[in-house]
């Protein structure tokens, strides 16, 4: 409302004799407006009509200048990195800086002011989902097997195991390729290095188990050293890679973070690469899921998991002939181990009862015992039981 007209309408009332009520009605505001107009002009004249401002004289929370041009530098530079820039990253990043930390929805009203922020496509609402999340570190494990390419186009894989409670990144490795015993060896080491999982979630993958094999051959390498441990394996239904969502989620993540980096040009440079980035992700990046806390220390703040102890057992039989070295075959955690008989029984038709990592040995015609095992994983020949 303009100056003029309050004058105008204070001054029908004082000089040209309106009551509030008419003036009310004849400029259509309220009589409590009307009220307030003439007693400011009966105060102090044409200079107290200014029209008076609601907003306070200052706004304490009123973002300054140099923190505004904080939030947009920082949204630059995540964005450059290949990480996460969304609100609440660039809210974790303030408080580590030991800065003033605006509330979410303001931060992001500066970046849509900023026109840093795209509309996003419309998504599947997030209610929709059935979600999993383990309670405690190592109570499951994800693993998985994604790729990339180095300058010279040649395809890698990366192998990745992920913390499900916490999100951590427990491995991250590339090669030309991963065979059943490379991942047994990467599945090792991480136990011993941070204990045995209660479980494990994988794809059907032939390096993780063996139950859609076109020629199955009892478990695999990787089955055979979750039984070991009594880690429950559970896979996710074929076709539907969903059941891993947060491992494919990470792979996103990843891959944004490579793209903001030169190609490698080899598996060394590759690998150095991937070493940052778990370094990155783990510490350095805060996980909204895990309430801003970065993995590392989502990981660490509460005790972990372990597997139960009544697992299944592995049973099967197998009927085989001892070979011209007294030999026999059986196929067991994904390799071909050779158990001795003795050379006595060359050519001799023998069943095999097998329980887990115990072997027996008879002859098939008639039922005496020739041989006991029990096999070492780490050899490939096993010799009889003394």
């Amino acid at each position: 409302m303009s100056t003029q007209r309050n004058i105008v309408i204070a001054r029908s009332v004082i000089d040209q004799g309106l009551t509030t009520t008419q003036a009310a009605e004849k400029f259509g505001i309220s009589r409590q407006w009307v009220h307030v107009l003439v007693t400011r002009y009966r105060a102090g004249g044409s200079q107290a009509m200014h029209p008076g401002s609601k907003a306070p004289r200052r706004s304490p929370q009123r973002i300054p200048p140099p923190l505004r041009e904080r939030i947009i530098t920082l949204r630059t530079e995540l964005t450059a990195q290949g990480a996460d820039a969304g609100p609440e990253t660039i809210a974790w990043h303030l408080h580590q800086e030991g800065l003033r930390v605006p509330s979410t929805s303001t931060i992001r009203r500066i970046l849509h002011a900023e026109a840093l922020i795209q509309p996003a496509p419309r998504k599947r609402p997030k209610s929709s989902y059935l979600r999993f999340e383990a309670d405690l570190p190592n109570e499951c494990w994800q693993a998985d097997i994604t790729h990339t390419f180095l300058t010279t186009g040649t395809r890698i894989d990366i192998l990745d195991v992920l913390d499900d409670h916490s999100r951590m990144l427990l491995h991250i490795q590339a090669a030309a390729s991963f065979s059943g015993p490379m991942v047994v060896e990467a599945m090792n080491a991480l136990i011993s290095r941070y204990g045995p999982p209660a479980s494990t979630l994988t794809d059907n993958g032939l390096v993780f188990t063996s139950r859609l094999a076109r020629y199955p051959g009892g478990r695999n390498g990787f089955e055979k050293l979750l039984d070991a441990h009594r880690i429950q394996q559970k896979n996710g239904a074929p076709g539907h890679p969903q059941t891993q969502g947060k491992i494919e989620r990470f792979h996103q993540t990843l891959k944004r973070w490579l793209a903001a980096r030169p190609t490698p040009a080899d598996l060394p440079e590759l690998q150095g690469l991937l070493d940052q980035f778990q370094h990155w992700y783990n510490t350095a990046r805060p996980h909204r899921a895990r309430g801003r806390q970065t993995p590392a220390a989502a990981y660490a703040a509460l005790p972990k998991a372990s597997p139960e102890t009544d697992r299944d057992s592995e049973w099967r039989t197998r009927t085989d002939k001892v070979d011209k070295n007294g030999k026999i075959s059986l196929r067991y955690a994904g390799t071909m181990r050779h158990l001795g008989v003795g050379r006595r029984h060359i050519g001799l038709a023998v069943l095999l009862l097998i329980h887990d990592r115990d072997v027996t040995v008879s002859d098939a015609a008639t039922g005496e015992v020739i041989a006991c095992h029990h096999i070492d994983p780490a050899r490939d020949y096993q010799a009889p039981l003394r």
